[in-house]
C-alpha cells in the first residue's frame, strides 16, 4: 500500500472554510447565477427606459403612416420639418415660459433650502427638531390636497397666471426635500473646519457661503438636479395656477401644459410627428443636464454615507 504524504499547506487548502478548491467550486455557481440575474435585470430595466425614448425620437422624423406601422422602423426621410411645425405651433413660447420660471425657482430653492438646512444641522436651539420635522412633513403631504386652498391663496395675492406666483409656489413645493437632503449632508461635514472659521473671526454668513457651501458642493449639485427635474416635469401646479383669468390675460403656459394644448389643437387633423417632436424638445434639456452631471449626482448621493 502506498501512502501519500501531503504538505501542510496543501492539506489546509483543501479543508472547508480555508478557501480551498472544493470551497471555490461550491461557491462559484451561486456567484454566476447572481451575476446573470442582476445583469439580466439591469438589461431589461435599461431596455424599458431606452426603447420608449428611441421610439419617441424616431417618431419625430416619421409620417403618420410610418408611426402607425412598425414601432422601431427607421424613418424613410430624415428631416426636421416636424420640429419646425411644433415650434411654430407654440412649443417655442412654452419652452421660454418654462425657462423663465426655472431660472428663478431653482436657485431660490437651493438658496433658501440650503440655508435652512445648514442652520438646523449645525446650530442647536430650542424648537430645532420641531422645525426640521415641520419641513420634512411637507414632503409627505400630497400636493393634490392643497390645490384648492393654494389656488385661493395665490388668487388673494393677485398672482394667478404670473411668473413670480408660480416661482414662489415651486420654491415652497421643493423646500421639504431640499431641507431633508441638505440637512443630512451638512451634518456629515467636519466640525473642525467650522470651529476654525469661528476662531478666525468669520461671521455666520461668511462661514456659510465661503466655507460650508464649497464643502457641500456635491450635495448641492445632486439636490439641484433633482429639483430641476421635478420642477421641469411639474404639471398639476401650472395647470391650476397658470390659466388666463380674463380675456385680455395672456397665455403663459409651460411645456407640460403646452404639450396638452398641442394635442388638443390637432383635433381630427392628426399630426403625430409634431406631437412627438414637441415631447422630444421637452425631453432633450433634461437628458443633457442629467448626463452632464451624473458623476456629481452619484458623488453627492454616496458622500454622506462614506464619511
Amino acid at each position: 500500500m502506498t501512502t501519500v504524504v501531503k504538505a501542510p499547506g496543501e492539506a489546509a487548502a483543501e479543508r472547508p472554510g480555508n478557501g480551498g478548491p472544493g470551497e471555490d467550486r461550491g461557491r462559484r455557481p451561486d456567484g454566476v447565477v447572481l451575476n446573470v440575474f442582476s445583469h439580466g435585470f439591469l438589461a431589461v430595466w435599461a431596455a424599458l427606459i431606452v426603447l420608449p425614448l428611441v421610439w419617441l425620437a424616431l417618431g419625430s422624423f416619421k409620417t403618420d403612416a410610418q408611426i402607425g406601422g412598425s414601432a422601431l422602423t427607421w424613418p424613410a426621410r430624415w428631416n426636421l420639418d416636424a420640429f419646425g411645425r411644433a415650434w411654430d405651433k407654440g412649443i417655442g413660447d412654452y419652452f421660454a415660459n418654462t425657462l423663465i420660471v426655472m431660472v428663478f425657482s431653482v436657485p431660490l430653492t437651493m438658496l433658501f433650502g440650503s440655508m435652512a438646512a445648514y442652520v438646523l444641522a449645525r446650530y442647536p436651539f430650542r424648537g430645532n427638531r420641531f422645525i426640521y420635522y415641520f419641513f420634512v412633513s411637507g414632503a409627505m403631504f400630497p400636493v393634490f390636497l392643497a390645490l384648492v386652498p393654494l389656488f385661493f391663496m395665490v388668487k388673494r395675492f393677485d398672482m394667478l397666471n404670473t411668473y413670480h406666483g408660480l416661482v414662489l409656489v415651486y420654491v415652497a413645493y421643493s423646500m421639504p426635500f431640499t431641507v431633508f437632503f441638505m440637512h443630512a449632508f451638512f451634518r456629515t461635514l467636519p466640525t473642525a473646519v467650522h470651529e476654525a472659521a469661528v476662531i478666525d473671526g468669520a461671521s455666520h454668513t461668511r462661514i456659510f457661503f465661503q466655507v460650508m457651501v464649497p464643502m457641500a458642493k456635491p450635495g448641492l449639485i445632486s439636490v439641484g438636479i433633482f429639483n430641476t427635474l421635478g420642477q421641469w416635469n411639474q404639471y398639476i401646479l401650472p395647470s391650476v395656477l397658470m390659466q388666463p383669468q380674463t380675456g385680455s390675460d395672456p397665455e403663459r403656459y409651460l411645456l407640460t401644459q403646452g404639450l396638452i394644448q398641442l394635442q388638443q389643437q390637432q383635433g381630427y387633423a392628426t399630426d403625430l410627428p409634431v406631437l412627438f417632436a414637441g415631447v422630444t424638445i421637452a425631453m432633450i434639456p433634461m437628458l443633457v443636464v442629467y448626463l452632464s452631471f451624473q458623476r456629481q449626482i452619484q458623488a453627492g448621493l454616496t458622500s454622506a454615507t462614506l464619511k
